[in-house]
């Protein structure tokens, strides 16, 4: 699952694009704050940005590129915020 400020939008998309990862579920509108230093996104007068989120289901030998993408971006501007985060699927239909 990637959680980003919606203005990283358009270079998720291209990460995704990039890597071929075709299938995901998109979320808008996601409200959230960062575990040590993240301002609150909650689409107020007082904290107006938002998040999205993405959930991707990959294979294994995928996840390191992905989360080494997900790195790169966070550091390009660290303010704005971009998170991923691993589980494993155990089954789906």
């Amino acid at each position: 699952m990637i959680v980003f400020n919606q203005a990283n939008t358009e270079r998720v998309e291209f990460i995704l694009d990039r890597l071929k990862i075709r299938g995901y579920t998109w979320w808008n509108n996601v409200y959230g704050r960062g575990t040590e230093t993240g301002d609150p996104r909650k689409g107020t007068h007082t904290w107006p940005e938002l998040n999205s989120a993405a959930m991707v289901v990959i294979p294994d030998e995928k996840v390191d590129e992905l989360l080494d993408c997900v790195k790169k971006l966070d550091e390009i501007n660290k303010e704005i915020g971009v998170r991923a985060f691993v589980w494993n699927i155990e089954a789906t239909v």
